[in-house]
């Protein structure tokens, strides 16, 4: 899990609420239930609207994707390349298709599978970027259905505000029910503004940093693939590899 997306919602919202305290108010009035649903219905209305609905079904998967943790760590991905090297420089590259079964990671074993069939080092290298591009396309649909979310929410709000001011209206006759009436329409807009820029719009940038780590990550495999079909010695696949690494990182062999 990754606790930083629960832990900075809770800090910012407590933050608010320790504020109102001391301004002498009770953080119970800021929660208004028909407010909340105005916003978090329109906002997915809208969203709805914006993109496919197979598309707007993953929603959920987005959002899960915000609470778990990357374990990816680039000096095991090395570690295995410098491995497979020494062991192909003993046998081969076709020595290779016995490690299949114990790599994990599809994207690996996939591009191995091309090297020990013989093919040309420019179609691995175009196949594998070709893959790798499409997956970063699939991330950012993602993360521009949480932008739109995060783009509309605050909207959303503003409606909100505009039908309690309307309802406002109507009760004018009754002075007494003017200042709660208009603070519960104003409490729409604190929910859009909110749900915009404290959940959708940080939510997208986290998604767009888990982007970057994972091409990170497969453009490190890239190379190390392409220098185990050149036959290149484990020591220089080593070194080409922790390039990509800043030098805290790097192993001190």
């Amino acid at each position: 899990m990754d606790f930083a997306t629960i832990f900075g919602p809770f800090v910012a919202i407590s933050a608010i609420a320790i504020a109102f305290v001391l301004d002498e108010g009770n953080p119970v009035s800021l929660i208004n239930w028909p407010s909340f649903i105005l916003v978090i219905g329109g906002t997915l209305g809208a969203t709805m609207v914006a993109y496919p609905l197979k598309k707007f079904a993953m929603l959920p998967v987005f959002f899960w994707q915000n609470f778990k943790t990357d374990s990816s760590n680039p000096q095991e991905y090395i570690d295995l390349f410098v491995n497979l090297a020494d062991k192909a420089r003993r046998g081969g590259l076709l020595a290779l298709e016995e490690e299949l079964p114990s790599i994990a990671d599809s994207f690996i074993r996939n591009a191995l599978m091309l090297v020990i069939d013989g093919v040309d080092m420019d179609e691995v290298r175009q196949v594998l970027e070709n893959d790798n591009e499409m997956t970063s396309q699939r991330h950012h649909v993602g993360i521009a259905m949480l932008s739109t979310m995060a783009g509309v929410a605050p909207a959303m709000g503003m409606i909100g505000t505009v039908v309690g001011l309307i309802g406002v209206m109507g009760h004018l006759s009754d002075p007494s029910q003017l200042g709660p009436s208009i603070a519960v329409a104003f409490l729409t807009t604190l929910y859009g503004s909110l749900m915009g820029n404290l959940i959708f719009s940080p939510m997208a940038n986290k998604l767009k940093q888990k982007d970057k780590d994972e091409i990170f990550i497969r453009e490190l495999i890239i190379e190390g693939i392409l220098a185990l079909q050149e036959s290149e010695n484990p020591r220089m696949i080593r070194q080409k590899l922790e390039s990509f690494l800043r030098p805290g990182l790097r192993s001190q062999n």
